[in-house]
């Protein structure tokens, strides 16, 4: 497997941490400089993260995975998808939202977006590769998709002012889905 392989690999694994960035770009406008740094570097964190963790430990849970990751990040991605439907449909003003994505709603999304890369870490086993490089290059691509996807959630969420957190909501509940009937 050559660094092409694993950029492509890289980029596939992001998406989901990418639409999820765009979500959270349009309904928490208002975040901190911080908070909003500490979207990609999560989400990147566990981009790497699991591919190691499913490379030493995976096949101890192979089954398991394969039969209830899609079920896993349908529940929580439904509920904080959810939520932000419900928040967004009886709030009268929107000024308090980026409150509302708080340190754990961040760490379980960013595990929800890399339970997939946890897969992928078993198959880096059976196939031997270097595991440091490759997760590396996940971790980096997930980063920079994260943080682009970010400033593109903000432009839509300009667009649609209040409307931005029924929408991200919707995405998070279709991304949930998606997963689920994968």
């Amino acid at each position: 497997m050559d660094f092409l392989d694993v950029a492509m690999i890289g980029a596939g694994l992001s998406m989901d941490a990418f639409a999820v960035s765009i979500s959270n770009g349009m309904v928490y406008r208002g975040l901190t400089k911080v908070r909003r740094a500490a979207m990609p570097v999560f989400f990147g964190a566990f981009q790497i993260l699991m591919p190691v963790m499913g490379y030493y430990v995976g096949s101890l849970f192979t089954a398991w995975i394969d039969r209830y990751a899609g079920f896993l990040i349908l529940c929580i991605l439904g509920i904080i998808g959810g939520k932000m439907v419900w928040d967004g449909s009886h709030r009268e003003s929107t000024e308090e939202t980026a409150e509302n994505l708080t340190w754990g709603m961040l760490l379980l999304q960013a595990v929800a977006t890399s339970i997939d890369a946890f897969a992928v870490g078993i198959g880096f086993s059976a196939v031997g590769i270097a595991l440091v490089p490759a997760c590396s290059l996940i971790g980096v691509t997930t980063f920079l998709l994260c943080w682009i996807a970010i400033a593109i959630g903000r432009v839509f969420g300009a667009l649609l002012e209040e409307k931005a957190q029924i929408v991200g909501g919707i995405v998070l509940i279709i991304l949930g889905i998606k997963s689920f009937l994968a």
